[in-house]
């Protein structure tokens, strides 16, 4: 989900720093929200961990340049699931750039594109989850359909979000739109895979019962809403 740099040139940029700031925002919102309900330890602490989680994801798991972009696994389903949104938010951010910082420099210029592409699929996969979860069904007890629907959000938002940019960046010629759709290809078999992660680590939680109630994961991982 990394946009190539020069896909979007530097006189077209304003718009990220817009969308990100928005992103952020919103983020800002939520963390808050998380602090009035579960406390400013437990999001500090959940952020941590998804920040540990998301570098690793960045930078040492496989991750492939496929046309305009690079074909990464975010786990973003996952992360969300577990820490929930407003820790999955920040971790999100700050391993994007923290990545950027330390080993990819070249993709700092475009932090707000990317950071846009992470986090607004991160928010419809939230609204969405309070559609295709029950109120009265906790995270751990999802079925493969659900988390398959959340993945498919998520991933899907990233693949339009990097569509977007490409077409902003390099308009409707056709070597960019066989770029884009090599990459969305790509992209999506990720779907294959994340569901099946999030039942794995949901059936982990299964297991972890001293969690439940802990400021290391969130409260809706073991508790009806």
């Amino acid at each position: 989900m990394h946009i190539e740099p020069g896909i979007v040139d530097a006189a077209k940029m304003t718009l990220s720093y817009g969308t990100a700031i928005a992103a952020v925002g919103f983020a800002g919102k939520l963390a808050l929200e998380t602090i009035k309900k579960d406390g400013v330890l437990s999001l500090l602490v959940r952020s941590l961990f998804t920040t540990i989680m998301v570098f690793g994801y960045f930078q040492v798991l496989p991750h492939h340049p496929v046309g305009i972009s690079e074909v990464h696994l975010i786990m973003g389903s996952t992360l969300f699931l577990i820490f929930g949104v407003a820790p999955a938010a920040i971790g999100l951010a700050l391993g994007l750039a923290i990545q950027g910082l330390l080993f990819a420099p070249l993709d700092l210029p475009q932090y707000g594109i990317n950071l846009t592409t992470l986090l607004v699929p991160l928010f419809a996969m939230y609204l969405l989850a309070k559609k295709v979860i029950p109120a009265n069904t906790a995270y751990k007890d999802i079925e493969y359909k659900q988390a398959l629907a959340l993945s498919t959000a998520y991933q899907g938002g990233i693949v339009s979000w990097v569509a977007f940019w490409a077409f902003y960046g390099q308009g409707f010629g056709a070597e960019n739109l066989a770029s884009i759709a090599l990459f969305g290809a790509a992209y999506m078999t990720v779907i294959i895979v994340e569901p099946l992660v999030d039942l794995a680590a949901l059936a982990g939680a299964k297991m972890l019962h001293d969690l439940k109630g802990s400021a290391f994961v969130e409260r809706r991982l073991y508790l009806a809403a």
